[in-house]
């Protein structure tokens, strides 16, 4: 899988997914540090890369459609959250990335434990079902 790595995240992550086999660029390593959100969204929207990011601007839906994207992973960490606690949801995106595709969906990634943003149907699309 092709991945951006928001700027959130440290070299450690970044080599976490490397050894996973999935293609990963970051926001610093891009000089996009500080940078817009529209601007990463935009260079990653080109680059077909899916975010992962602990920036929780990105899993409002409303701002950032999952149909329109490569994909949306928000790594949610405890309140006073350990390096520990960063590696164990990377490892959590990972392991899911194995079993199932993230292009076109949000996912709100914890430890252990992923919650995918599913959007609510149209009145047209639930009398087509």
């Amino acid at each position: 899988m092709n991945l951006k790595l928001d700027e959130n995240l440290g070299h450690m992550a970044a080599e976490l997914f490397r050894q996973a086999g999935h293609d990963v660029e970051t926001v610093h390593s891009q000089r996009l540090s500080g940078a817009p959100d529209a601007a990463v969204i935009a260079l990653r929207q080109r680059e077909q890369r899916c975010l992962v990011t602990l920036g929780l601007d990105f899993s409002n839906p409303l701002l950032f459609r999952p149909a329109e994207h490569a994909g949306i992973a928000v790594l949610r960490l405890p309140a006073r959250p350990s390096h520990h606690d960063l590696l164990l949801a990377c490892r959590t995106l990972i392991a899911a990335l194995t079993q199932e595709t993230i292009t076109g969906k949000l996912w709100s990634v914890r430890r252990g434990r992923i919650r995918e943003y599913r959007a609510e149907r149209s009145e047209e699309e639930r009398e087509d079902a």
